[in-house]
């Protein structure tokens, strides 16, 4: 017997990401609330076990995978940092971290499309960094 029975809940999405939704449910083939359920799924095991993320397979559907790695924030911030352009700063950054260059383009396209999000997150660390050189300074 399937003990699984949906239950409705009312969720209201910002513009930008209902139309997110949208696109992702167009682009599967499958309703909007089919694209939500997943995510709310998968986004609820993720935070339960942190360093798994899920990913398309062509064998297997939607499966867990280990998401090890640095912050986006941190590749960002080491990666603006440098002197170095072009193919040689992405490959620098991705020596600095041991990752190969391609996460290192993951992480540069999600900060591509989430820029104000991930500059707030550099500016809190670098402010949070101040504070505690200055503690230790004043310990000192």
């Amino acid at each position: 017997m399937n003990t699984y029975m949906p239950q409705p809940t009312s969720v209201h999405l910002p513009e930008p990401g209902k139309r997110r939704l949208d696109a992702a449910a167009d682009q599967d083939g499958v309703a909007a609330s089919a694209v939500a359920v997943r995510l709310i799924d998968e986004g609820l095991r993720m935070a339960e076990h942190p360093g798994v993320a899920f990913h398309d397979s062509p064998a297997n559907g939607r499966v867990a995978t280990l998401s090890n790695g640095p912050d986006i924030a941190e590749v960002i911030d080491v990666l603006t940092s440098l002197d170095a352009r072009g193919e040689q700063r992405l490959a620098e950054t991705a020596e600095w971290f041991g990752l190969n260059v391609s996460r290192i383009r993951v992480a540069l396209d999600y900060y591509t499309d989430h820029r104000q999000e991930i500059d707030g997150q550099i500016d809190r660390r670098n402010r949070e960094a101040a504070e505690h050189r200055g503690r230790d300074e004043v310990a000192r």
